[in-house]
């Protein structure tokens, strides 16, 4: 599962890590605590080049009765996302990259709750795999949306939680986001556990839990 993350680099280092050729000036506000139904920065590839926008976390397809289906899709089950309905046209030709430079996972014992910050142990920026649709609402307003897609847990994840977002390697965002590429056994190659070598974890404040909450204190470990 992938339920909260974070993006505070600056737009420089964005630009450069994804090779970003367009952006609009603005659009980006640093976060320590980005969760669902947020307006999130997203990289598409419209053909020629890759395109930095924003997204609403929750994805609403075309054919939803309303949007608040969007709370019930932030996340897209790696082995099941070529086929379910609400997933499978934009797996094949709507995907996105989501920056990011952390996310958390919460560890359960019991009724507690401990929140976990992971990031990588160099502390560079990483790529969520995602993806994106655009929905129509009655009244005629467009709502563009995504999902962050998951699959199993690696070895450091595994002692957190049962699920992990699928983080791209550098090597295959580029397929990631061809908008060329719609072979989902391609695509499937490319749904794995990241290395958990590269990857690190510590114990956050709760003050995490709520969405409200979002300085940069959130990522300091507590012990």
């Amino acid at each position: 599962m992938c339920g909260r993350y974070t993006l505070f680099a600056s737009m420089d280092d964005i630009v450069e890590r994804f090779m970003v050729d367009v952006f609009e000036e603005g659009i980006y506000e640093p976060s320590y605590n980005i969760a669902p139904s947020h307006q999130v920065v997203a990289i598409i590839n419209d053909g020629r080049r890759n395109r930095l926008g924003r997204l609403r976390w929750g994805l609403i397809p075309p054919w939803a009765k309303d949007e608040k289906m969007g709370y019930k899709t932030i996340n897209a089950r790696g082995e099941t996302v070529a086929n379910k309905p609400s997933f499978r046209n934009a797996y094949r030709k709507k995907r996105c990259i989501l920056p990011a430079d952390s996310f958390y996972e919460w560890q359960h014992d019991g009724k507690n709750k401990t929140p976990i910050n992971i990031k990588m142990k160099d502390g560079g920026l990483f790529g969520l795999a995602g993806l994106w649709e655009s929905w129509k609402s009655p009244d005629g307003n467009l709502i563009h949306s995504c999902t962050v897609v998951t699959t199993e847990a690696n070895e450091i994840m595994e002692q957190i939680h049962d699920r992990m977002p699928v983080i791209l390697k550098p090597e295959s965002e580029k397929i990631w986001l061809s908008p060329s590429i719609q072979d989902p056994e391609v695509l499937n190659r490319l749904i794995r556990p990241f290395d958990a070598e590269q990857m690190e974890t510590f114990i956050v404040s709760n003050e995490v839990n709520s969405p409200k909450s979002n300085h940069e204190g959130l990522i300091i470990p507590v012990c």
